[in-house]
């Protein structure tokens, strides 16, 4: 029996043992995957706490625990309000990552726990907060007649909305006819367009085009690239993700997409300094690190940093009317063009508006003509699913196989949003979510039965904002 007990008490020594020296570990040096983890929780529940006003632990528990890994599920947070910081621990002790609110432009990763440089790294003066009306939609918030009633019915409908829906809103003819939120969610709620961040950003650039600052046949675009194959990449290799460079966009891992996100306080860093995979124009890669580089690339050409931290605002938010948008910035000042803008539903519809209006709102044009159409034309590269404009035509498939319009363009995100933009119907469809792959939802059943509720012909077309026509441009 003696013997027995020393057995055991050797095991439990050896057990504490072990559990020290694993503690030990993960305290001083833990898994990437960890501090990735951390790191997505952080930003993720700080953007959703300041910006949407929403509660840390509700966040927590469904923006990052309930659709994700299930190491996830043993994150904690902690939000210091006095401080405008979340701090975000594996277990409640390891692996550390933070998260800094930084007033209009939102939160960002801190992953080095430079808090000094990355608040020094906003400007201190942003652009003034804009302030909504009660006018109607989309010169104002306010949206006049009762909804479409067929098309209600189909919102109402879980099967079609789809899992975990938290915001639809449709626009014929430049109105809203309809629209529904999920709960706890509301038409003033911001909320994260994930990779319809992308399209977005392209058209920040398109706005430089217009004013000469920038073109699709620039080449050498960063020094790091001037004595290498990389300096004939060209800005239209870029926006149509064929610029030849490597890049991980595997979500399930640490990866290329995951280290730019919540490892490095520098997102341009990775894919500016990635190496060549193939020639310029000849392959297919989509590739968040590429709509970074695109951030930086017009940062650089606005002509000095102020201007450029103001020139969404100034050249598309404020033009549009979009008082709810936030574009988030990295923690060395470069706005993350791959996935951070959040923005109302009724924003986001805004947006989609202006590009069925091919770049026109209130009768002035805000993207060279050609712009719209560039993110309509399929790149050969993609087989025809992405576009020459950070946008998709067949996402999941060819329009034609769901028995859509041929004209249909798409900006899709992570998790669920979407946008369908049907110039030929006069229609815009904003769905956005927390709809994980997994879930096997595709937004053309949505777009599908929206298509088939409302009339085909005889409703004169309708821009928002004005009757005027577009001036052109030279």
């Amino acid at each position: 029996m003696r013997f027995v007990l020393r057995i055991l008490k050797a095991l439990a020594l050896l057990l504490v043992l072990l559990v020290i020296t694993a503690g030990g570990w993960l305290f001083i040096r833990p898994p990437e995957l960890l501090s990735v983890g951390d790191g997505y929780a952080a930003k993720i529940v700080c953007s959703n706490v300041f910006i949407a006003g929403r509660g840390a632990e509700d966040v927590l528990h469904d923006d990052v625990q309930a659709p994700g890994n299930p190491l996830l599920r043993l994150v904690r947070v902690s939000v210091d309000r006095d401080n405008d910081r979340v701090t975000a621990r594996f277990m409640g002790l390891f692996a550390p990552s933070y998260a800094l609110y930084r007033g209009a432009f939102g939160c960002v990763s801190v992953p080095d726990g430079n808090f000094e440089a990355a608040a020094n790294a906003a400007p201190f003066d942003p652009p003034a907060k804009m302030q909504a009306n009660d006018a109607l939609w989309p010169e104002g918030e306010g949206t006049g007649n009762p909804a479409d009633g067929k098309i209600a019915a189909l919102l109402a409908d879980a099967g079609v909305a789809g899992p975990a829906m938290r915001a639809i809103v449709v626009v014929r003819n430049g109105r809203i006819v309809a629209e529904a939120y999920g709960p706890g969610f509301s038409a003033k709620t911001p909320l994260i367009g994930w990779s319809m961040t992308k399209t977005v950003n392209a058209a920040v650039l398109g706005r430089l085009m217009l004013d000469g600052k920038i073109s699709f046949d620039d080449d050498n675009l960063l020094a790091q690239w001037k004595n290498d194959a990389r300096a004939r990449i060209k800005v239209s290799d870029l926006l149509g993700m064929e610029s030849g460079l490597a890049f991980n966009e595997d979500y399930g891992d640490v990866a290329d997409v995951t280290r730019m996100l919540y490892l490095d306080p520098d997102m341009v860093s990775l894919p500016a300094n990635a190496p060549m995979e193939a020639a310029p124009g000849q392959r297919f890669r989509y590739s968040s690190g590429t709509a970074v580089l695109l951030s930086r690339i017009w940062m650089d050409r606005v002509g000095n940093a102020q201007a450029a931290f103001s020139y969404p605002h100034d050249a598309l938010f404020s033009p549009l009317g979009m008082t709810s948008a936030v574009f988030e910035l990295d923690a060395r000042g470069t706005f993350a063009g791959s996935s951070y803008l959040y923005a109302t539903a009724h924003d986001w519809a805004r947006f989609g508006q202006f590009l069925l209006q091919d770049g026109v709102w209130n009768g002035q044009r805000l993207l060279p003509e050609g712009f719209v159409g560039a993110m309509r034309t399929p790149t050969a590269a993609s087989n025809g699913r992405y576009t020459q404009g950070q946008a998709w035509l067949a996402p999941g498939g060819p329009s034609a196989a769901f028995g859509l319009p041929e004209d249909t363009f798409w900006l899709t995100g992570h998790d669920g949003q979407s946008m369908a933009i049907v110039p030929s119907a006069n229609l815009v469809v904003v769905r956005l979510g927390l709809t994980p792959i997994r879930l096997d939802y595709q937004p053309q059943t949505l777009l599908k039965a929206i298509l088939a509720a409302v009339p085909q012909s005889g409703e004169p077309k309708q821009q928002a904002g004005s009757q005027q026509k577009a001036q052109p441009q030279p």
